[in-house]
């Protein structure tokens, strides 16, 4: 296939566009410490990596409109997960390979270059005029601003792929590097129609050869497995996906496009993972889409989408749509994944505010509990009452709510009184793990953002509101009397 450079320069066009367009989005409208949209769409997060001793953070993104669109890369970096520069624009479909888009992918670092390894997708008509779509492997290598697409690509193409397996449905690499030798694992679908994943491995970035399929669904959790992630952590392998079309069993998987955590070992040689646990990453209305990266200091961080498919909250009047969970540092305990948001976090606390043994016994208004840029944690302790309510973005009109029934088990998240008009997707809630009445609940917020960590991170609820910012308010209630000890502090990022 013919190489044609630049395809009418639409990097360089997007670039322009963010130029112009982003200055006219009101001051103080996106979160503080969360990447989001710089203008348009974005979704899953790509090339989550160190570089230069620098955090790069890449996502889908379509800059022209508010909705998924042809896929570019947006591109930001950091020097702590928290704050967040915006860089310019990295990846555009300028090539005949990738003209339907730049699909999702990773990045590493390799002698002073950073490389992006990414899906392309061409679509078309046939010599007999019938619909196509073909999926591969690209990289692209660059300086942390601008990349340069290889030479040789696609670098994975279908013709590596194992018998049966979808030509359409091949997606996501993640990369890492395993002694002289680099690793991706690839999404892909086989003839069942169920997900599986895909090992390649290179000694050079540009020659690869197939190695084996890790594992396979076998349509026991959903079906086409994406964004997948494969690392090792405290002594076993996990493996990170993103299933579509789930069906929901009991709390633990919800309907639809949903996260799956595999623990166990891998067996190099063989080249196939031995499943020991599976769970979901999170139980929230809005996470997908998970990748991780190492840090200089060895801990594994984990980023995701902060959206859902399927539920499209984003207020009419914004000009962008989309942005990422925080990032969590996570571990493996008790064959789970707990996650917690990074220590960097607590660089930027102020105003911090603490209460101890406090009783609830009716709606309850402390002094100094409030606000929507939060990071608040709440232990309850043994008490008389069944069922304990947090009441979070509140006024007259609005509120949304984290509900811990202690006789159920469950915690639940219910955005019902948000200030949405449309019927969407509004409470979900997960089986968790409280002795006589104890629990503790630590709650992170950035202006549209919930994300709910469960006894030190056993468990976590990724949700979005878009409550107006004027609704600050915080209330807890019972049924019957709790006692709760409470640390808030206000998150101030400038």
């Amino acid at each position: 296939m013919e190489n044609k450079k630049d395809m009418n320069g639409l990097l360089q066009k997007a670039r322009e566009y963010e130029r112009n367009e982003i200055p006219d989005i009101p001051a103080g409208q996106k979160p503080s410490f969360h990447a989001c949209a710089p203008i348009g769409w974005v979704n899953d997060p790509n090339g989550f990596s160190v570089f230069q001793d620098e955090i790069h953070l890449m996502c889908q993104y379509h800059p022209y409109s508010t909705q998924w669109g042809p896929m570019h890369w947006a591109h930001f970096k950091s020097k702590d997960f928290i704050k967040w520069e915006q860089m310019p624009a990295c990846l555009a479909p300028d090539q005949e390979y990738d003209s339907f888009g730049c699909f999702s992918g990773s990045a590493i670092e390799f002698e002073g270059k950073h490389v992006l390894v990414y899906t392309d997708v061409v679509v078309g008509k046939d010599e007999e005029g019938k619909h196509f779509e073909r999926q591969t492997q690209c990289i692209a290598v660059g300086d942390g601003v601008d990349y340069e697409k290889s030479d040789v690509n696609p670098i994975i193409g279908t013709d590596m792929l194992p018998e049966g397996a979808s030509k359409v449905d091949f997606r996501d690499p993640k990369i890492w590097k395993d002694g002289n030798i680099f690793y991706v694992i690839v999404g892909s679908r086989n003839e069942d129609g169920s997900g599986q994943l895909l090992l390649y491995s290179s000694d050079n970035l540009k020659q690869w050869k197939y190695c084996g399929v890790v594992d396979k669904c076998e349509n026991r959790y959903g079906k086409m497995w994406e964004c997948p992630d494969m690392f090792q952590l405290e002594g076993k392998c996990v493996i990170l996906t993103s299933p579509q079309d789930m069906y929901a069993e009991g709390l633990e998987f919800h309907n639809g496009n949903g996260t799956l955590c595999l623990i166990g070992e891998y067996d190099k040689e063989q080249v196939k993972f031995i499943r020991e646990s599976v769970s979901a990453v999170d139980y929230g209305l809005d996470f997908y889409a998970t990748q991780t990266l190492e840090t200089k200091d060895g801990r594994r961080v984990m980023i995701a989408w902060m959206q859902s498919w399927d539920n499209y909250l984003t207020p009419g009047e914004f000009r962008w749509s989309g942005l990422m969970s925080i990032p969590r540092e996570i571990h493996v305990k008790n064959s789970r994944l707990y996650q917690l948001p990074v220590k960097e976090l607590e660089n930027y606390y102020a105003n911090t505010v603490m209460y101890n043994n406090i009783p609830v016994q009716e709606k309850t208004e402390l002094n100094g509990i409030s606000g929507r840029e939060i990071d608040m944690t709440i232990e309850i302790q043994e008490g008389g009452y069944e069922k304990f309510w947090i009441q979070l973005a509140k006024n007259e009109s609005f509120y949304s709510e984290i509900v811990y029934d202690a006789k159920k088990g469950t915690v639940s998240f219910d955005r019902n009184y948000s200030g949405l008009r449309r019927d969407f997707i509004c409470r979900r809630s997960m089986n968790v793990e409280g002795r006589n009445g104890k629990i503790k609940l630590r709650v992170l917020m950035d202006k549209y953002t919930v994300e709910l960590f469960v006894n030190d991170g056993a468990q976590a609820m990724t949700s979005l509101i878009y409550t107006p910012l004027d609704a600050d308010k915080i209330l807890f209630n019972a049924d019957g009397t709790a006692y709760i000890d409470i640390v808030k502090h206000d998150v101030v990022v400038e």
